[in-house]
This record gives C-alpha cells, sequence and structure tokens, in this order.
C-alpha cells in the first residue's frame, strides 16, 4: 500500500469542507489507491460540528482513510501535510465594503501562509478556495516564506467547470467532448471566460456559436453564476465548488489530459502582459507534480480589454492589502 498522503482542510465543517471530506476519504481527488490523512481545522465555535463530522467518517469506514485529527490549531492541523486545501474564509457582512472583507480575511490567510511555511511538508502544494480566492492566496503566500509562491494557487476551476457545462448544453455536446476553455484573471464578475481557443469535438467553439450568445449570455451567465446558485437555494455553491477543488488538485498532482488544459489561478509571472504581484487565471498544463501557463495564445481586441480589466481589478484588491504583504 502506498504511504498516506497528508491533507489538510480548513472549514472542515462547513458545506464545501463537508463535501471535501467524505469525497476525498472515498478517493476522489487522488485515486483509488492513494490512502489519506485528513487534517480538519475549524474555528474554536465549530469544533464541536467538526467532531461530528469526524464520527461520521469513521462510520463510513473508507478503505483508504489512515487516519483522521479534527483542531483549532493550524499548527497541527498544517503538520506535515502534502495538499491543503483553504476553503474557511470570512463571509462578507452587510455593510461590509470590499476593502474590509479583503483585510478580514488577511487576518486568516497570513497566519495560516506562516503556519504552512513552518509546518507542512517541502512540497506541499495549497489551492485556496475561499473568497475572495486570488488576493486570499496572495497573502497567504507573502506570509509563507521560504515557500515557492508557485506552491500557492486560488481556485477557478469551478468558473471553468460552469463554463463548460454552458458550452456544452449550447451546443448539445457533452462535457467530455469539449477542450481549452479558458478563464482569464480573477474568480469574480470581472472574470474572462473565453471560447477564442475552445474545440468542440474537434471544431472552434466560436464557429458553432453567435456572437451575441457568447458575449450576452454566455460570459455574463458564467460571471454570475455563483450569485445565481445562491438565489435558487439560498447557499452558495458548495458540492460544485468541492468539486472544482479536488479537479484542480487531481490535475496538479497527475497531470492534465494530453492536448487538453485547465483553469488554474496562479502567480502571475509577465505572461500575456500580467505582470508579477497578483495571483491571475490562466490555461495551465500539469505534468510530473507541476504546472505550466500554457503561451502564445493570441487575441482580438475585446479578450485583451476584458483580461485587463480583471487584472486592473485584481491590482486594486492588491493596493487594498498592501500591508499585509510585507
Amino acid at each position: 500500500m502506498k504511504k498516506p498522503m497528508r491533507i489538510a482542510i480548513t472549514g472542515a465543517a462547513g458545506q464545501i469542507g463537508y463535501q471535501l471530506c467524505f469525497r476525498i476519504a472515498a478517493g476522489d481527488m487522488l485515486g483509488a489507491d492513494q490512502p489519506v490523512v485528513l487534517q480538519l481545522i475549524e474555528i474554536p465555535p465549530a469544533l464541536d460540528a467538526l467532531r461530528g463530522v469526524v464520527m461520521e467518517l469513521t462510520d463510513c469506514a473508507f478503505p483508504l482513510l489512515a487516519g483522521t485529527l479534527a483542531t483549532t490549531d493550524p499548527a497541527a492541523g498544517f503538520e506535515g501535510v502534502d495538499v491543503a486545501l483553504l476553503v474557511g474564509a470570512r463571509p462578507r457582512g452587510p455593510g461590509m465594503e470590499r476593502k474590509d472583507l479583503l483585510s478580514a480575511n488577511g487576518q486568516i490567510f497570513g497566519p495560516q501562509g506562516r503556519a504552512i511555511a513552518q509546518h507542512a511538508s517541502p512540497d506541499v502544494r495549497v489551492l485556496v478556495v475561499g473568497n475572495p480566492a486570488n488576493t486570499n492566496c496572495l497573502i497567504t503566500a507573502s506570509q509563507a516564506r521560504g515557500r515557492s509562491p508557485r506552491q500557492f494557487h486560488a481556485m477557478t476551476r469551478l468558473d471553468h467547470n460552469r463554463a463548460l457545462a454552458q458550452l456544452a448544453e449550447k451546443t448539445g455536446v457533452h462535457v467530455t467532448g469539449i477542450q481549452r476553455m479558458t478563464i482569464w484573471g480573477n474568480h469574480s464578475s470581472t472574470q474572462f471566460p473565453d471560447l477564442a481557443h475552445c474545440t468542440v469535438r474537434g471544431e472552434p467553439a466560436a464557429k458553432l456559436v453567435d456572437e451575441a450568445w457568447y458575449r450576452d449570455t454566455f460570459i455574463p451567465t458564467v460571471q454570475q453564476r455563483g450569485a445565481a446558485v445562491i438565489k435558487a437555494r439560498g447557499a452558495s455553491s458548495a458540492g460544485s465548488a468541492a468539486s472544482a477543488a479536488m479537479n484542480h488538485v487531481r490535475d496538479w498532482v497527475h497531470g492534465t489530459p494530453a492536448g487538453d488544459w485547465v483553469s488554474m489561478a496562479v502567480p502571475a509571472d509577465g505572461s500575456y502582459g500580467v505582470a508579477p504581484g497578483v495571483v491571475y487565471s490562466y490555461p495551465c498544463v500539469c505534468a510530473s507534480g507541476d504546472y505550466e501557463i500554457v503561451q502564445g495564445l493570441e487575441h482580438g481586441a475585446f479578450a485583451r480589454e476584458r483580461m485587463a480589466a480583471t487584472e486592473q481589478e485584481l491590482r486594486e484588491e492588491r493596493a487594498a492589502v498592501e500591508s499585509l504583504l510585507s
């Protein structure tokens, strides 16, 4: 049997964390031959609920579950972990401005970055799910001194999956027939879902849908899907968010399918004119446990405008938390 991989989940008693616990223990993220130890982290008021989650995990008798830990101590929770899923975040409250939300989450993700640097495995992979994910990721990485920024990603895979589903419905093709979907920029309403390089059963997607649908329906639907889910179910996306987080980690660890790419929010490195200093979503390919940004894609004026707009929002978010990055 393989050596167990240690997986940390923050906010593990919350809706997304709850979904993640059982699906990871069942092998849905890392494979049916990979044992896992779940190290579950919560705030003190949620500790009793977390103990209940551990009881349920025990009662499932998962063959792959090699151990569990329930804790409120980040040092213990991140000890030796190979993958950290940072789900728990401060939600936006009534009257709270975006800068206030960013600052409040900085008080969560900064200490987590320091704990990861001190206690996690040297090659830990960190995926930030809690919103605003891109800038929370930036804060976490900035405080994880001694670790490579490449070890820290934010999740735009949910947006990627939503875009796949919308295009599949429009074209009458199963999602498995769609390749090279791209989400550029921020996990927010400024994100740019891009069909320019996407294919449907090998055919250019742009030839199969009209421009009006692309600009006036597809893009805003993907951008606003999270709000639509909240309106419909009275709560934010949980199952789909957990599924996307596992998709992201699985591809990061095991590699992306040949000929395809996925959307990952990673540290900007100058690719496509986006200067370092923000976490920006690009098309990425993964192999041997690492990722690379797909290079050489051409963009028209419309795409360049949208890509610049979402970068500008990220720059504004960075400016709001600059004091937390030192």
